[in-house]
């Protein structure tokens, strides 16, 4: 699975989501794959920077910007859309998947993706962008529908009245003939787009709670994700991307904090549920129990291993350790996502105490 936060250490970054589904990181040189053309085998970070092709998306609207540190991004290169196009289409022949976009913007993946053969509904939560992405869809037979909606306000936390571009899942998807399969199935569809440049972390732990626990968008089978995030090492060049803030495009600014953002890299991660995901020790009424486990190590991840199972479980932390083949100066940076799943399971599997964990507040509440 995808997690993790910028910043986080290599191994830990992956560790959140702990074996969840298969990872493919797409950074320089990754789109290497044999079924891509040639000229696109020289990585990602070959793409050069292109006009958008609508010149009013370089001077929308103009209305009172929230906060400069609030602002979208978007492919905007011919090159790179094509490549991702393929990637996330797989390969040709194949029945197409449905695909959802998130905040597609000026349409040109849009474009590549229909190109690849792909049936996409984009949920575009700018007005601005709504009228150009349903030109796009004339005379393509349904090819595309174009939706005001945020994806990543589907099923909001927060209760209370859904307003758009907030939307349930429940409404979305069976306005979109979307059916619930069982786990064990095929992926009923793919989702496409960029985490929000604020909040990628609580993005990504909702999608996380969410993947757990069978809810929202995961109560219909196992959808697979692709987004893009922040990330230091990955290689591909803002060049290829344009910005936007609320109150336009973001041409040059001093701000430390927006600086800080812009400079960041992004990086591609694609998740696909495991079938196997869940079992007797792991499943979707205790997933709230190995989440307090995930978030106590990330609290303090340079501590050991044992030192957090101490606070955890009554159980005995060095024979735990022993058990998933881990020595007691083990600490939480060095932990590989399998790790953190066989570590809950042989908790949870432990006959030696009735009792496998230590409750407290944080635990009630989650």
């Amino acid at each position: 699975m995808w997690i993790p936060v910028a910043r986080l250490p290599p191994r830990l970054r992956l560790s959140a989501l702990a074996g969840a589904g298969r990872f493919c990181i797409l950074g320089s040189g990754a789109a290497t794959r044999k079924h891509l053309p040639a000229r696109n085998r020289r990585g990602l970070s070959d793409c050069s920077p292109q006009l958008l092709p609508e010149p009013d998306f370089r001077n929308p609207p103009k209305k009172a910007s929230r906060s400069s540190l609030d602002f979208k991004r978007y492919v905007t290169d011919r090159r790179l859309a094509e490549t991702l196009a393929q990637i996330v289409c797989g390969k040709p022949n194949r029945p197409p998947h449905l695909l959802l976009e998130c905040n597609p913007g000026p349409g040109i993946l849009t474009e590549a993706l229909l190109e690849a053969g792909a049936k996409v509904v984009a949920l575009e939560s700018d007005k601005t962008f709504i009228p150009h992405l349903e030109s796009l869809g004339k005379n393509l037979d349904g090819k595309l529908r174009v939706i005001y909606c945020d994806f990543f306000r589907i099923d909001p936390r927060s209760g209370g009245a859904i307003k758009p571009p907030a939307m349930s899942s429940e409404e979305l998807f069976k306005n979109l003939g979307i059916e619930e399969v069982p786990w064990t199935a095929g992926i009923p569809l793919k989702v496409f787009g960029m985490f929000p440049s604020r909040g990628e972390k609580r993005a990504l732990w909702k999608l996380a709670y969410d993947l757990y626990s069978c809810t929202s968008i995961y109560k219909f089978g196992r959808i697979e994700i692709n987004m893009f995030i922040g990330e230091k090492e990955f290689q591909e060049p803002w060049s290829s991307f344009d910005v936007y803030t609320r109150s336009g495009r973001l041409e040059n600014t001093k701000r430390k904090e927006v600086l800080e953002l812009l400079q960041q890299k992004l990086y591609l991660v694609q998740m696909t549920p495991r079938q196997n995901l869940f079992a007797n020790s792991l499943t979707p009424m205790n997933y709230n129990i190995f989440f307090h486990l995930l978030k106590h190590c990330f609290g303090r991840r340079t501590a050991t291993v044992i030192d957090h199972l101490r606070s955890l479980t009554p159980l005995d932390a060095r024979d735990i350790l022993m058990q998933i083949g881990k020595e007691e100066d083990e600490k939480v940076v060095n932990m590989h996502p399998q790790d953190f799943k066989r570590l809950f399971e042989t908790i949870e599997c432990s006959e030696d105490c009735a009792y496998k964990w230590l409750y407290d507040e944080t635990l009630e509440d989650m």
